[in-house]
């Protein structure tokens, strides 16, 4: 039966960019789940002209408490008259193949929307983080204009509608079983893989790829699922589709607690993949003296929720804004891109280098600098399709955060990027006239030949006390953005402050105006060569602040090229520091995490 449940508003239940994360144990508070998911669907209903949705999709990345949590919002989403609602066989699914989904997975109907229940990168078990987020019906994360809404909601919630005394859902159950929650609803048990695996055989040529990789073998590739939602994913797509050895993957069986791990895809949590390309946790080479053919050809890392990736070649860390920049350079290497007859859009964070703004400029392809979220990009992908606005597909895009995707789901993905990256070095080798391999670092070095070098590095202070952080972001936009920059003094470094800039957003398709998304200190070196350091409070954490201090400088001198990021950077990094205090205010003498 249906009942009708008495509550409360609880505070607090406002979604960042990627959805609402609390510890796991606040989501176990009473109510919390049920208030949260009612705001959520009262939204879903206004949006869709008042009317409920009829069919959802429910999915989640496997972490602690993820089962649980799915019965709770069936018997939910059931009391509030949706009818159908899809759920992956052992609730486990990546967040890419859940958009996926959303697009192309027809049962008779289509899903109109999906509650995926991740928090993405950051740990899961007790004491650890739980999260919700929505995708609407193009596959896309939910704008702010309904997040906000969700919020609203939250804090005037007076009661929830829920079905009692159903069973609960196997499931483990066949795909296609059924099973009813009240009179009215059914949850359908759905193959989690079917969709999408064929989503990428539409970007990319899977039967060049398979001859490429077994003529390398178990040479082409390491992966490290770090015990996520997307290791099965790529044992479907590696193993079972590519033909490579079981024994190229790492961490592919999904943990509620990760492992133990932090399932977040950077040099310091993926640190055994890293030392097995060769390299240290700071990206730099372990040996210089040990030849590339010890190692595998291409390294890669995803996330709890499998939409982030890390991509390393023998003895060479790929950063993510250089991979999104290469990825563009070399279109033609992916179908996907190729039969359109390349790009006609790309798009970045703005805490991203600019190493895609380079090659975009001289290629002719629009280029976008975004807040940080994917859906910002979701609004470019979908400008035509959503707005009958300037078609920008095939579409590419990326984050600093190890995000990169295109327009063929409505979220970053990070099987779809080692595909790219294998298309690419498939490419480069396919002449067997070339009396040599052409692996990753080749291709990386000749790219910044062309178009000159983006050092770049992340530091993340993580849990600083919310009023030191606030203190830090205070000073930088007080003395720095709106302050006189002839006051500041130069040092013997000789890198020279040329001025401060919070950065803001117009979003070109639907024109609504996002502020406030990060304060950029620009600098000049003595060659000319421009730097910046961004500073921005994450909001993607569940307790404490997290301060990420972004560092880039650009160099065309090729001589320069090889040196480490942090040797290449740590003159811009304390120069920056000093300036804003951060030992002050924050008493961290070096930041939690290097990337």
């Amino acid at each position: 039966r249906t009942a009708v449940v008495s509550t409360s508003p609880i505070l607090g239940m406002k979604p960042g960019t990627s959805g609402l994360r609390k510890k796991v144990e606040v989501w176990q508070g009473q109510h919390y789940l049920e208030n949260f998911i009612q705001s959520l669907l009262n939204v879903a209903k206004q949006k869709n002209g008042d009317r409920m949705l009829e069919t959802i999709i429910v999915a989640g990345d496997g972490r602690y408490y993820n089962n649980e949590a799915m019965q709770v919002i069936f018997r939910v989403a059931a009391g509030n008259g949706v009818k159908n609602i899809w759920v992956p066989q052992q609730g486990i699914m990546s967040t890419p193949a859940v958009s996926a989904a959303i697009r192309n997975l027809n049962l008779g109907n289509r899903a109109q929307g999906a509650i995926i229940l991740t928090a993405s990168h950051n740990p899961g078990g007790p004491g650890h983080d739980f999260g919700i987020k929505y995708n609407e019906g193009f596959g896309q994360p939910a704008g702010e204009g309904f997040t906000d809404a969700v919020f609203e909601e939250s804090l005037k919630i007076q009661s929830f509608n829920i079905v009692q005394g159903s069973s609960d859902v196997d499931f483990n159950a066949a795909v296609g079983t059924q099973f009813s929650i009240g009179s009215d609803a059914k949850v359908t048990i759905i193959d989690p893989f079917e969709c999408y695996v064929e989503t990428l055989k539409n970007c990319f040529d899977f039967d060049k790829l398979r001859s490429f990789c077994q003529s390398k073998g178990i040479s082409t590739l390491l992966f490290d699922g770090m015990h996520g939602a997307g290791g099965p994913f790529a044992r479907r797509i590696f193993v079972e589709e590519l033909g490579l050895p079981e024994s190229c993957l790492m961490r592919c069986d999904p943990r509620t607690d990760f492992g133990g791990c932090h399932p977040d895809p950077n040099l310091t949590y993926a640190a055994e993949l890293v030392e097995k390309m060769g390299l240290n946790v700071d990206g730099s080479v372990r040996d210089t003296n040990a030849a590339s053919l010890n190692f595998p050809i291409l390294g890669a890392a995803n996330d709890g929720d499998g939409d982030r990736n890390l991509i390393a070649g023998a003895q060479c860390f790929v950063t993510p804004s250089d991979s999104l920049a290469i990825i563009c350079d070399q279109w033609e290497a992916i179908p996907q891109f190729a039969r359109a007859g390349g790009l006609k859009g790309v798009a970045r964070s703005m805490p991203s280098s600019a190493a895609l703004d380079v090659v975009a400029k001289s290629k002719g392809i629009p280029c976008f600098c975004t807040p940080t979220g994917w859906k910002f990009f979701g609004n470019l992908m979908s400008s035509k399709e959503m707005f009958s606005q300037r078609d920008y597909t095939p579409f590419l895009c990326g984050e600093e955060s190890f995000g990169t995707g295109s327009d063929h789901v409505r979220e970053k993905d990070g099987v779809w990027a080692v595909l790219a990256w294998m298309s690419i070095v498939a490419k480069a080798n396919e002449d067997p006239e070339k009396p040599r391999f052409v692996g990753v670092k080749e291709i990386v070095d000749n790219h910044w030949a062309k178009y000159g070098r983006h050092f770049y590095c992340r530091y993340d202070y993580e849990n600083v006390d919310s009023d030191a952080a606030n203190k830090v972001i205070d000073l930088i936009r007080k003395q720095y953005v709106y302050g006189d920059k002839a006051t500041v003094e130069p040092d013997d470094s000789g890198i020279v402050f040329v001025d401060g800039v919070e950065f803001s957003y117009t979003d070109p398709v639907d024109g609504t105006t996002t502020d406030k998304q990060g304060l950029i200190l620009n600098f000049k070196y003595p060659s000319g060569d421009p730097a910046r350091v961004v500073f921005r409070l994450s909001g993607t954490g569940s307790a404490g602040a997290t301060i990420r201090m972004y560092i880039e400088r650009y160099e065309k001198d090729v001589s320069q090229h090889n040196q480490s990021a942090p040797v290449a950077l740590r003159g811009l990094a304390e120069r920056a520091l000093e300036l804003v205090r951060m030992k002050d205010l924050t008493s961290r003498d070096s930041p939690t995490v290097i990337t």
